[in-house]
């Protein structure tokens, strides 16, 4: 699932784009109206979060434009303004919900998850296997041959799932931390304790690891050798 995020404000984006990632979302981001209505054109998100302060064409405008080519991508308008009159404005040109600033992560969240629901937009199915490992990313679940399935968060799942596309290749560490919590998210230490947390979850003896290599200096990788690996997406 794309949500596409347009906010002049780039350390509010940033942040939600980080929360959004954290359960599992795709994100895209423009700081302002034209460089939105280019990326809806060019990435098809599945939901737009959009502000209506924004340089060059403001978000009723960018909304307007969009519900004049497009009605079923869900758009919530953002702003620190609190008049009726603005609200009145969204809905009327074709917004399905509105969210004052300032407000929580959690209610961002359930926000966009309860609009994907009413669009009828859902995260498919995902499931991933490499050798013994079947990763189901939809569910956030490790199942380790018959093993029963262990739930993980989304930071975890997100780090095995690409580290299980990626089996046989040892991803250097900045690029993990960059695809885990973003370009300002993330460090060395807590992708340290995330990777020790995984192994905790799937290896027979995480002191002795099998599944998830290290390689000092560099970085980690999903074994390929020991546990001949495919991928299937559906």
């Amino acid at each position: 699932m794309k949500i596409l995020i347009v906010d002049d404000d780039r350390t509010l984006s940033d942040l939600v784009a980080f929360t959004l990632r954290r359960e599992g979302f795709e994100t895209l981001q423009a700081k302002d109206g034209e460089i939105a209505l280019q990326r809806w054109r060019e990435d098809s998100p599945d939901l737009i979060l959009l502000d209506v302060n924004l340089p060059r064409r403001n978000g009723f405008e960018v909304c307007q434009a969009i519900r004049q080519q497009q009605d079923n991508v869900p758009i919530i308008m953002l702003t620190v303004r609190g008049e009726e009159d603005d609200l009145v404005t969204a809905l009327g040109m074709g917004a399905d919900d509105y969210i004052h600033k300032p407000f929580s992560p959690r209610q961002l969240v359930a926000r966009v998850q309860a609009l994907l629901r009413r669009a009828g937009k859902t995260h498919p199915m995902t499931i991933r296997q490499a050798g013994s490992v079947v990763l189901d990313v939809n569910r956030r679940e490790v199942r380790v041959g018959e093993g029963m399935p262990t739930a993980l968060t989304a930071l975890e799942s997100r780090l095995l799932d690409y580290l299980m596309a990626n089996a046989g290749q040892i991803l250097p560490n900045e690029v993990i931390i960059n695809h885990v919590w973003g370009p300002d998210g993330g460090d060395r230490d807590m992708l340290r304790q995330l990777v020790r947390r995984v192994r905790s979850k799937i290896e027979p003896d995480a002191a002795n690891p099998t599944y998830i290599e290290t390689v000092p200096g560099l970085g980690y990788g999903f074994t390929r050798s020991s546990h001949p690996s495919s991928n299937v997406r559906g």
